[in-house]
C-alpha cells in the first residue's frame, strides 16, 4: 500500500512539474530530503529511480516554458561552476580513479539539479515555498524524531530515513539543525494562526530530535545555531533566554547519564580513541593538502592517504582537491555568511523590506549549522549546503531588484509636485481690476 502511495504522488509531482516548470524544483527538494520512496516496503524503494524521474521530467519542462530567468549575476555562481570544475580535473589525477570517477558522478548529480534553482526560481513568492518546502521535508522527519524521542525517555538514537543522505545520526542531527531556522523563518513569515502554532511545536521537536542523535558534533552545531539566534532576537531577555533556561532544566532532568558520559568525551577528548584517530586523520589530510597544494588526491583520497574517513568537510575539502578548492568551497561559505549579514543594512530604512532582515538572519543560522557541525563530519559535497547557497543569492538578487524599484518610486514621487502645491496653483488666478 506504501509503494502505491509513493508512486502516486510521484506521478502527481511529475504533472505538476509539466504544468509548472518550477514545482518540479519543489518536486525535487521533497525527494531530496523527506525522501518519501524510503518509507515504502517495495518496488518503489528498490527498483524505481524516483529522484532522476523528477529531474528528467523538470529538465524537460524546463526546456519548454518561458517562466524562467538568466543565471544570476553573483560572485558565488562563477565560483560554483569553476569549483565544479576543478572537481574535474582533481579526479583526472586521483589516486583511487575508479572510485573517484564514481563520486565525481555521484556530485554532479547533486550540483546539477542545483542550477534549476537559480533558473526557475524567480520571484520571492517562488522562494518562499522553495524554503517551507526545505524546512517542511527535513522538520517532518525530525519532528517524528523528537517526538519518538520524547516517548521514550531519550534513551536510543533518533536516525534518519534508512538508505539515505541522512540516515546517519551525525548527518541527521546537522540536518535537522540546518532545519530549525529555516522553520523559524517559515513562522515569522505566515499569518495562518493555526500554522504558527504547529511551527511554535515542531522546534522544540527538532531540537529533541538533534539530541536524541547522540551526537557531539550535532550538540556542537545546535549550540552555535541557538547562541547565534539568541544574540540576534531583539526579544532575548524577555522570550528567548528564559525558554533555553527552561529547554537546559529539562535537558538535565530527562537525558540518560549515558548521554552526558558521551558527551563528556569531548573535554576528555585525550581518552577516546575515535577522538584521537580524528586528530590523526585531520593532520595527515592538512600535511597531504600541503604537499600537493594544486591537485590534493581526488575524490575518496582518504583510502590511500589515512585509510580512514576525513570526519571533516574542511580537512576533506583540502586533502581531496587542494588548497585552491578549499579557498573556493570557503568562499562559498562564508562569503554567503559576510553578504548575509550585509544585506539587512541596505534595507534596514524600508520597512516594507523587513523581510529580508528575517531570511538574512535563518540563512545565516542555517549556514552557522552546518559551518560547525562538519567540522567533524565530511559533508563537503552535501546537496542541502549548495541549496542553502543558492537561496542566499536569489534572496540578494530579490531584495537588491526591489529596492532598486523603491528608490525609482521615491525619486518619481519627490520629482513631482505636493498635491497641496498644485492645489493652491490651480486656483491662483490673476486678481480683477475694478472697472
Amino acid at each position: 500500500m506504501r509503494d502505491i502511495v509513493v508512486l502516486l504522488f510521484l506521478i502527481g509531482c511529475v504533472t505538476a512539474a509539466f504544468r509548472q516548470a518550477w514545482y518540479g524544483v519543489l518536486a525535487l527538494a521533497i525527494f531530496s530530503y523527506l525522501n518519501p520512496h524510503s518509507f515504502a516496503w517495495g518496488f518503489m524503494r528498490y527498483s524505481v529511480p524516483a529522484y532522476e524521474i523528477i529531474f528528467f521530467a523538470v529538465m524537460l519542462a524546463f526546456l519548454t516554458t518561458h517562466d524562467r530567468q538568466p543565471t544570476p549575476r553573483d560572485w558565488r555562481v562563477p565560483t560554483f561552476f569553476f569549483l565544479w570544475f576543478y572537481f574535474f580535473l582533481t579526479t583526472t589525477v586521483a589516486l583511487v580513479p575508479h572510485e573517484a570517477w564514481d563520486k565525481f558522478l555521484l556530485v554532479s548529480k547533486i550540483y546539477l539539479p542545483m542550477l534549476l534553482t537559480l533558473w526557475l526560481i524567480n520571484t520571492r513568492r517562488k522562494l518562499y515555498f522553495l524554503i517551507i518546502t526545505i524546512a517542511a521535508s527535513i522538520g517532518l522527519i525530525a519532528v517524528k524524531g523528537g517526538i519518538w524521542a520524547i516517548l521514550s525517555g531519550f534513551q536510543y538514537r533518533v536516525y534518519g530515513p534508512e538508505g539515505t543522505q541522512f540516515y546517519e545520526n551525525n548527518a541527521f542531527a546537522v540536518a535537522t539543525n540546518m532545519a530549525i531556522p529555516l522553520l523559524i523563518l517559515w513562522l515569522r513569515e505566515t499569518e495562518n494562526k493555526w500554522l504558527r502554532r504547529v511551527l511554535m511545536a515542531a522546534v522544540p521537536l527538532c531540537m529533541a530530535s538533534s539530541l536524541s542523535s547522540w551526537s557531539r558534533g550535532g550538540l556542537l552545531s545546535l549550540a552555535a545555531t541557538t547562541l547565534f539566534l539568541i544574540w540576534n532576537s531583539r526579544r532575548r531577555v524577555l522570550v528567548a533566554i528564559p525558554l533555553v533556561a527552561i529547554g537546559l532544566y529539562l535537558v538535565t532532568q530527562y537525558l540518560p547519564a549515558e548521554w552526558f558520559a558521551r558527551m563528556h568525551t569531548m573535554e576528555t577528548y585525550e581518552q577516546d580513541a575515535s577522538a584521537m584517530s580524528r586528530l590523526t586523520t585531520w593532520t595527515d589530510g592538512f600535511h597531504w593538502a600541503l604537499a600537493h597544494p594544486f591537485k590534493g588526491s581526488g575524490f575518496e583520497g582518504w583510502r590511500y592517504v589515512t585509510r580512514a574517513d576525513w570526519h571533516s568537510s574542511y580537512v576533506e575539502i583540502m586533502a581531496e582537491h587542494g588548497l585552491i578548492a578549499f579557498a573556493m568551497w570557503f568562499s562559498l561559505l562564508f562569503g554567503s555568511l559576510i553578504s548575509l549579514t550585509r544585506l539587512p543594512r541596505l534595507t534596514r530604512h524600508v520597512p516594507e523590506m523587513g523581510w529580508v532582515n528575517n531570511y538574512s538572519l535563518m540563512l545565516r543560522a542555517s549556514l552557522v549549522a552546518y559551518a560547525t557541525g562538519t567540522i567533524f563530519l565530511g559533508l563537503s559535497y552535501w546537496d542541502i549546503f549548495y541549496h542553502i547557497v543558492f537561496i542566499a543569492v536569489l534572496t540578494k538578487q530579490f531584495a537588491l531588484a526591489e529596492l532598486a524599484e523603491h528608490r525609482q518610486l521615491q525619486t518619481a514621487e519627490a520629482s513631482q509636485p505636493a498635491p497641496a502645491l498644485r492645489r493652491s496653483r490651480a486656483l491662483d488666478v490673476p486678481k480683477s481690476h475694478p472697472a
